[in-house]
């Protein structure tokens, strides 16, 4: 577990795809990755093959969900995939629409990339749509910079650890 001054970022396990799946229902969140909501059997399906983790043994896959504590409620996800083989860490975050814009996403990205500084992580990386602000609002916060390269119509942005 990750804590922060509000958040607890858990381990995803099974058992929070219920709960997920209303957090994630907005169709609003695909706007700028695409896609659809994923119903709860989907989601249990997808977490399951989460929790089993990569199929790669020098590729870990670590997702947590973002926890309210004050409400008790599940907000959203993080998640982190760590390739040993150049020390990196390709992160994502997403928080639910109705706990949008209270800054639970820069909380919980910026616990998460605390927490990649202590692991064999040189560079973090997130992909960014170039239109979706709030996300690089979320980067910018979490310490990452925008690059010039573009990858599936994403920005990349990079932190380097010293």
């Amino acid at each position: 577990m990750i804590s922060t001054t509000r958040l607890d970022l858990l381990p995803l396990q099974t058992e929070h795809a219920a709960e997920m799946a209303e957090v994630l229902a907005d169709p609003a969140l695909h706007a700028f990755t695409g896609g659809t909501p994923l119903s709860r059997e989907a989601l249990l399906a997808r977490y399951r093959r989460l929790a089993a983790g990569s199929p790669d043994p020098a590729v870990r896959w670590l997702n947590w969900v973002i926890r309210l504590r004050d409400e008790d409620r599940l907000t959203g996800t993080v998640q982190a995939t760590i390739t040993q083989a150049d020390e990196s860490a390709e992160i994502a975050w997403v928080v639910g629409t109705p706990w949008q814009g209270r800054g639970i996403a820069r909380e919980a990205a910026r616990g998460l990339v605390t927490w990649l500084a202590t692991q064999p992580v040189r560079t973090v990386i997130a992909h960014v749509h170039p239109g979706h602000h709030a996300s690089a609002a979320v980067a910018t916060s979490a310490g990452l910079a925008a690059t010039d390269e573009v990858h599936d119509g994403e920005t990349r942005w990079l932190l380097r650890f010293p």
